[in-house]
């Protein structure tokens, strides 16, 4: 078999939703796509075969955390990102950009880019558009993300503009600094807040550039689900039909379901596993809250249709007990299930889409959601 190009297929259309495969040289991923985060090299608390067990085809990586600890140059060193955590598909690497900029009073913003002081020592570092590419470059990731800045919202119209003509000026200089790189994908990210006509420009400037993939960045930043539905009503139609798209951050479970609805192909979020440690539980019923004395003596799994090691083999009384003592092996479970759980989502999804049924899936999601015994968290 000859080398594998990175390329986009696009396989069934239902309405805006799409679904699809993006075929890399580590492997396939089937869109929608959800990618579990791996911020430090690792999905918390869960193995890499068992990420994959899930039904999870890619991963994504952390270019911030990852340059601070252990290093980009070291994990180059020791074989690329890939062989370091035991990951052999595909691996989506964020910018940094994000976590730089929620770095309120440890950074400063210039043209060239950003310098900021470390969370974990105060050590100062600079992060640039060519930085970031080279970063990325020596973790070896398959997708590669835009260096860009990505504003807090609310904010002006006139904030909004300047960060993302910004980050349209940052992007084209990743596209030079990420060079040619046979089988890597660059993605670029789609700024301009709530506003449809800085969201239309920012699009006729990422496609003048060309990229490989476009995200739709900016969005889960505090604007709220009904704005961010009212972006993506139109904001997935302004970029290339032929390329994927990804939404950055998101999200909740109908988060998710509203995005694929309206067009996005690809999504992450800490969601799942962050849930998974602090007690909160996803099922097709809605949200569980495993910490609830209810759940004290109840012999039921989490989800009585769900397969994974969890629901299989444990009750509801046995998970709230290890949570209460702080046990560990509750938050590999909780969040074995969460991630199983988002990837059962997904391929419903990609079955309901090919088969023209996507209107009829969604509605049953809604029901069976709004039927359940959703508890407050």
């Amino acid at each position: 078999m000859g080398f594998v190009k990175f390329s986009f297929e696009k396989t069934a259309t239902n309405g805006a939703a799409r679904a699809g495969t993006i075929s890399t040289p580590r492997g396939e991923i089937r869109t929608p796509a959800f990618m579990p985060v791996g911020t430090a090299a690792t999905v918390k608390a869960m193995l890499p075969g068992s990420v994959r067990e899930t039904g999870a085809d890619i991963l994504l990586g952390n270019t911030y955390h990852l340059m601070l600890r252990p290093g980009a140059e070291r994990i180059d060193r020791l074989g690329g990102l890939h062989k370091f955590m035991n990951w052999d598909r595909p691996i989506l690497t964020d910018s940094g950009g994000f976590q730089v900029m929620s770095l309120a009073g440890l950074r400063k913003l210039t043209e060239k880019g950003v310098t900021f002081k470390s969370h974990i020592d105060g050590s100062k570092h600079e992060l640039t558009p060519e930085r970031s590419m080279e970063i990325q470059t020596l973790l070896g990731s398959d997708i590669v993300m835009c260096f860009d800045e990505c504003p807090a919202l609310p904010a002006t119209d006139e904030a909004v503009a300047e960060s993302m003509r910004l980050s349209m000026r940052w992007a084209a200089r990743s596209k030079e600094a990420f060079g040619d790189r046979p089988g890597h994908a660059l993605f670029g990210i789609m700024q301009g807040g709530v506003t449809q006509e800085l969201r239309a420009e920012s699009a006729e400037k990422l496609k003048e550039i060309g990229f490989d993939g476009y995200a739709v960045g900016g969005l889960a930043v505090g604007e709220g689900q009904e704005a961010m539905f009212g972006v993506l009503d139109y904001a997935p139609g302004m970029l290339p039909e032929d390329k994927p798209r990804y939404l950055m951050g998101v999200g909740k479970p109908d988060d998710i379901v509203g995005a694929v609805k309206r067009g996005i192909d690809m999504m992450d979020c800490v969601l799942p596993s962050r849930s998974g440690r602090t007690g909160q539980v996803f099922t097709r019923g809605g949200a569980l809250n495993i910490k609830n004395a209810r759940h004290q003596d109840d012999p039921r799994p989490l989800d009585d249709q769900c397969t994974c090691p969890a629901c299989r083999n444990y009750s509801r009384a046995y998970l709230h007990h290890v949570f209460r003592s702080q046990e560990i092996i509750s938050s590999m479970l909780l969040t074995w299930h969460n991630l199983h759980y988002f990837q059962d989502i997904m391929a419903g999804m990609r079955g309901a889409i090919s088969e023209g049924r996507f209107e009829a899936w969604e509605a049953e999601f809604h029901a069976g959601r709004a039927q359940g015994d959703i508890e407050p968290l």
